[in-house]
């Protein structure tokens, strides 16, 4: 039924669906009518196109493995794909699961895109792959040890100096640098594409930062769920192994040895693949971190943790070289740590890879490799690279020019907006042009030959319904350094799937991936990172080490939290009160007048609530979305993103879609926005309860779904910190204005307490000051009271004290303790009637928590105070 279902490849392109190319062969005569007149030729091209697909009509059918893996579908058959494909799409969105493209006018982050099919690669075909990988892979250590030693393959004229010492990745202050443990590569990638014959061949090569590591695991857990029982009778290989056998090689390199912390360096969240940096690191159980958590001192290389300074002796970078070191790289890099490069030079951290790797990714090397590999390997390469001529040299160019309509131009060094170009795409005119262009500039181009890329077998649903459909694919593969000169190739790897007909295979471009299954007639290596066997001695994880951007961010997530809470309630009890039978209320009006420009939901220029009630409440109204805004709503909003986007790895999935769902969802309905530009209040009062809903949610998933650690207690920290403040504040104010001496500004104040039902239920109709300051102020079981918030407050910064050995006076101490007054002090008024000792308890709240901020800045976040007593380098 698949071969029914399944068109054959395009001619020329092997199918992988069938094991061969469908083309049908042509003898001399027909070469010959290929070659005459425009028309005839294209008549010849369709022509040759038809008999391919008709010759697909006969042939025998799919290949044996194919057909192993499509009887493995159960008995709903191709019926159940559309189902499996929801589920995967439906997995691909619950997980999270994203890739950044930057230049997306519908915003950075778009769904990862797997299809439904893995490619099946058979035993035979894997063992050849794999020779020729770690072949490679030697090679090209080699290569980078003597560019940066020796460089006798300079002087012997093997490489051309202008392909090394011109390339802008080569880093003249790594030169005579001998890294630790003595291997300067521990991951290379080779991009690869096979023939019309089956043959396969190495396109590329990536050795600074090649990516796909963590979304190859994310597609083998995607695909092997949606396909159980066809995983597990085709005896398809296994991953973890080779992950193990990547982190026991770097700490058997490190300084350090077993010992060693390793870090995983990303450049951040608006990396594009930085959903597989935090991924690797959660399954390799490294700390991520950004350039601003490491610092150098005296050479070494630190982790600033909330415990202080800690040692690293190894990086798994996924940065380019050139934004490592901003003392001696790009001066304009905030990504990097300024004095890496020292720390390498002293031979006191390891960095996979080593910096200076750059240079071994140009295409214009992979014509040297050849030459290179019978010099420094006395061996042939298993696996041949496709034909690339350096237009730098004279004779090469020259040969390669009458070929670009049949070749493909790639740029030499790498060059932004220029990627390759296909010369079969190409107007004469067009030809001509990037002739004279090579001529001009040769040394900047390299030409390539062009290989139409084998085609595999997909599921698509179109206009014309659900079905296969060939499409082109290219696989990237990944060999991972376990020791010295010792290399082991990764049995699976990331296939690259072209969108539509057009042989781009890239992810930036629309292109999708798939998962690669290894076959093996033998034993299936069963190795998890979490194994407790002699075979597989388990990962020993350390305790999670909290950061100090991790945590700073999480501190932050917590009072962006709250005061999106805060503030959110805020502004719907003042839409209440500006549309209720309290609107009269010139106490309860300055009150809200005063509370809502203090907190920057209207502006002090706009004429005051007391006066002009529409105004403020059309003011109030507008900028609720207003993002640009300091402490509006939407900027709170947009702030709970941003740090939460820079903890991502510390969050859950749920709470996660929360944060997600809740910003779009408040940005999407612009509150109170009608279609003529006018306001609608209670329309804006309806959705305000729908983000307190969510805001809720969040505090919720932040209060019961994250492990108890310090990264958590900071996070309580900024939420109870902010509470404290706000509350505080608030009570001052009523006092001020008189509102709580105002039956209606008495029940707004319950309301942005949040103890409404709590009050009435303990106090019935009681409208008193003593009862107000019993429930609000001192008592120790509501939690929105100032007595609670101030003693949680404070125990969980005794709690991070201790854990870190802070010394000297505690962070807390300028939090007043509400047991310090009685309730008979707090209600006591003087001659002017003003609450003296109230209003001083409350100012000494807001006082405390603007100290306190400034405190743990210093202390857990900056570690300015111990910056002060080193210097990089020294």
């Amino acid at each position: 039924m698949a071969a029914a279902l399944a068109p054959a490849a395009a001619a020329g392109h092997f199918d992988e669906l069938r094991g061969c190319d469908l083309t049908p062969h042509t003898n001399d005569n027909d070469d010959d009518e290929a070659k005459d007149e425009d028309g005839e030729k294209a008549q010849g091209s369709e022509a040759s196109v038809d008999a391919a697909r008709a010759s697909a009509s006969i042939e025998p059918g799919i290949s044996s493995t194919w057909s192993d893996f499509f009887e493995h579908l159960g008995s709903a058959g191709f019926e159940d794909l559309d189902r499996r494909t929801q589920s995967l799409q439906r997995q691909v969105r619950d997980n999270g699961i994203t890739y950044n493209v930057y230049a997306d006018a519908g915003g950075p982050q778009r769904p990862w895109s797997v299809d439904l099919f893995p490619l099946i690669l058979s035993q035979q075909d894997w063992a050849h792959i794999e020779h020729g990988v770690q072949q490679r892979a030697r090679l090209l250590d080699r290569v980078m040890a003597d560019v940066y030693g020796p460089q006798a393959l300079l002087r012997q004229g093997l490489i051309p100096s202008a392909l090394v010492q011109g390339h802008p990745g080569y880093l003249r202050a790594m030169h005579g640098v001998k890294p630790v443990g003595g291997t300067h590569l521990h991951i290379a990638a080779f991009d690869m594409a096979r023939d019309a014959k089956g043959d396969w061949w190495v396109v590329t090569q990536r050795t600074q930062a090649p990516s796909g590591l963590g979304y190859l695991l994310e597609n083998r857990l995607l695909i092997s769920r949606l396909f159980p029982e066809a995983f597990s009778q085709m005896h398809v290989q296994r991953l973890a192994a080779t992950y193990r056998a990547l982190l026991d090689g770097l700490r058997q390199m490190s300084p350090a040895g077993q010992d060693a912390r390793i870090v995983l360096l990303t450049p951040g969240p608006y990396n594009e693949t930085y959903f597989e940096h935090a991924y690797l690191a959660r399954y390799l159980g490294l700390t991520l971190v950004e350039g601003n958590d490491l610092t150098v001192r005296d050479d070494h290389l630190y982790l600033k943790t909330l415990h202080g300074l800690q040692p690293v002796h190894g990086i798994l970078k996924r940065l380019d070289d050139e934004f490592l070191d901003p003392l001696e790289l790009r001066s304009d890099s905030r990504l990097g740590v300024p004095g890496l490069l020292q720390a390498i030079r002293a031979g006191n951290v390891l960095v996979s890879n080593a910096p200076g790797s750059a240079f071994l990714e140009s295409s214009a090397l992979l014509g040297f490799m050849p030459a290179l590999s019978r010099h420094l390997l006395g061996e042939e390469l298993v696996l041949p690279a496709l034909p690339t001529w350096w237009c730098g040299e004279q004779a090469a160019m020259q040969e390669v020019l009458p070929e670009l309509a049949q070749s493909v131009i790639r740029p030499t060094w790498p060059m932004a907006q220029r990627g390759p170009v296909l010369g079969g795409a190409l107007s004469p005119q067009e030809l001509n042009e990037w002739s004279e262009r090579i001529q001009a500039q040769g040394d900047e181009h390299t030409v390539q030959a062009y290989l139409p890329l084998s085609q595999m077998p997909t599921w698509r649903t179109d206009h014309r319904g659900s079905h296969i459909s060939p499409r082109s694919v290219m696989l990237r593969v990944f060999a991972v350094c376990d020791g010295p000169d010792s290399w082991r190739v990764l049995p699976g790897g990331l296939a690259r799937i072209a969108n539509d007909e057009r042989e781009i295979t890239s992810m930036q471009r629309g292109g999708s991936s798939a998962d690669v299954w290894v076959l093996t007639d033998g034993h299936v290596d069963k190795t998890t990172l979490l194994a407790h066997n002699q075979s597989a001695p388990a990962v020993v994880h350390r305790s999670r080490r909290v950061t100090s951007r991790s945590a700073e961010n999480l501190f932050w997530l917590g009072r962006y939290t709250e005061r999106t809470e805060n503030v959110t309630r805020l502004a719907r009890i003042a839409i209440q009160c500006l549309n209720g039978e309290d609107q009269s209320s010139q106490p309860l009006l300055a009150w809200l007048n005063t509370m809502a420009v203090s907190q920057g939901l209207v502006l002090p220029t706009v004429p005051p609530a007391t006066q002009a009630r529409r105004v403020f409440e059309r003011s109030l109204i507008a900028g609720l979305t207003n993002a640009a805004q300091v402490t509006s709503v939407g900027y709170n909003l947009r702030g709970i993103m941003g740090a939460a986007s820079a903890v991502r790895d510390r969050l859950s999935q749920e709470h996660w879609n929360l944060i997600v769902s809740a910003d779009a969802e408040f940005f999407a309905q612009r509150p109170g926005a009608a279609e003529d530009g006018d306001y609608l209040p209670l329309e804006a009062l309806r959705q305000l309860e729908t983000l307190s809903g969510r805001t809720a949610a969040m505090t919720g998933q932040q209060t019961d779904r994250m492990t108890r650690d310090d990264g958590w207690r900071l996070l309580s920290i900024g939420r109870h910190l902010e509470r404290l403040g706000f509350l505080a504040a608030a009570l001052h104010s009523g006092l001020q204005t008189g509102a709580v001496a105002d039956e209606s500004g008495f029940e707004a104040m319950l309301g942005l307490f949040d103890s409404t039902i709590t009050f009435h239920a303990q106090y019935q109709q009681r409208r008193d000051m003593p009862a107000l300051l019993d429930l609000l102020v001192i008592d120790r079981d509501n939690p929105r009271s100032l007595a609670w918030v101030a003693q949680t407050l404070r125990g969980r910064i005794a709690k991070i004290e201790a854990a870190a050995g802070t010394p000297g006076e505690s962070a807390g101490a300028g939090i007043p303790e509400a047991s310090d007054v009685s309730l008979a002090a707090l209600c006591e008024q003087d001659a002017a009637g003003r609450y003296a000792t109230l209003e001083q308890y409350l100012s000494g709240c807001v006082d405390g928590v603007s100290s306190l901020s400034d405190v743990l800045a210093t202390r857990y976040f900056t570690h300015s105070a111990d910056a002060l007593r080193h210097s990089v380098g020294v």
